[in-house]
């Protein structure tokens, strides 16, 4: 039962600037900006949401095969995946290109500068879904343009349930285009910004959308999910977070719970639930690859906090 990933895999430049962007930068002179700011404390981190989502799922026992395309420069990224037991041979290197990549950059107020290069995600169209065998279930998660177009086709024409998560690929298509994902995938992930967009880009309200899959299912961060199914609308609450360190990443912490569940069998509020638990074990570390738990530990907190087990 392997999950087939289709999205991103990047690398996050993240640099801390001591004091205020404004008080470095004039107002009336934007027009001719050109301003510096000395970064003493950075670090890079595994990003990237196939990334995120598969390493998610691998920590609870999943079997993620994600799929992308990546440059020259993907030696550590894949030593990392490598030593997580995570499959890469549906990873295509595009040896003239680079990795993905963000450089973010963001000072006390918490503003944040971020400048981001698709390099060989341009060409993620060149993975195919029909090539891959042994899969059961599937995400199409930002990505490149006509990878993202032809992954959710080929999911369809396959017969693979799959998810559609458009995120920050919402401003790439238009409303006949986001229609037919809708009407090709078996489930939509979003969280409620992106919700209101798709509703208004596509016209169709939460009921439509909702009557065209098996499940429309909107996140609310710390108020938890709402999972539109049927007609009804389940109420899914919030996971208690231990600490609160880093929200970067719990979005794609939550599909990975979400994915399982559904892979498993588990009624849709089981697997809200499953999501929002991991997206609190997630928001209690820094960046979107650096917690560790086993299964075993993840289903102790579910029944610690939801009061049934897996």
């Amino acid at each position: 039962m392997s999950a087939l990933i289709c999205g991103s895999l990047a690398y996050d430049t993240i640099m801390v600037f001591p004091d205020q962007f404004k008080n470095h930068i004039l107002p009336d002179k934007v027009h001719i900006l050109n301003v510096s700011f000395l970064v003493p404390r950075m670090r890079r981190e595994y990003g990237g949401c196939a990334g995120n989502i598969a390493y998610n799922l691998k920590l609870i026992g999943g079997d993620p095969i994600p799929m992308a395309t990546v440059g020259q420069d993907f030696a550590p990224y894949q030593a990392h995946f490598e030593k997580c037991g995570i499959r890469l041979d549906q990873v295509r290197a595009i040896e003239d290109m680079f990795t993905p990549q963000a450089f973010i950059t963001t000072d006390l107020d918490n503003n944040q500068i971020t400048a981001f290069h698709p390099g060989a995600m341009s060409r993620s169209h060149d993975n195919h879904v029909r090539d891959v065998e042994g899969v059961t279930f599937g995400i199409v998660a930002p990505d490149g343009r006509d990878g993202m177009i032809q992954n959710a086709q080929e999911f369809h024409d396959c017969g693979i349930p799959f998810i559609f998560d458009p995120g920050q690929a919402m401003p790439l298509f238009n409303g006949d285009e986001f229609r037919n994902f809708i009407e090709l995938a078996d489930y939509v992930v979003v969280n409620d910004y992106e919700s209101n967009l798709l509703q208004e880009r596509t016209g169709w309200d939460e009921k439509t959308i909702a009557s065209k899959v098996r499940a429309y299912i909107t996140t609310r961060g710390p108020r938890g999910s709402q999972i539109h199914v049927d007609g009804q609308c389940h109420e899914v609450p919030p996971a208690r977070e231990r600490d609160i360190v880093d929200p970067t990443g719990c979005g794609d912490a939550f599909r990975a719970g979400l994915i399982l569940g559904l892979m498993r069998g588990y009624d849709l509020p089981t697997c809200g639930r499953m999501g929002s638990l991991m997206g609190a074990l997630k928001v209690g570390h820094p960046g979107t690859q650096n917690q560790r738990f086993t299964y075993d530990e993840f289903a102790a907190e579910f029944h610690d906090q939801f009061g049934h087990a897996l």
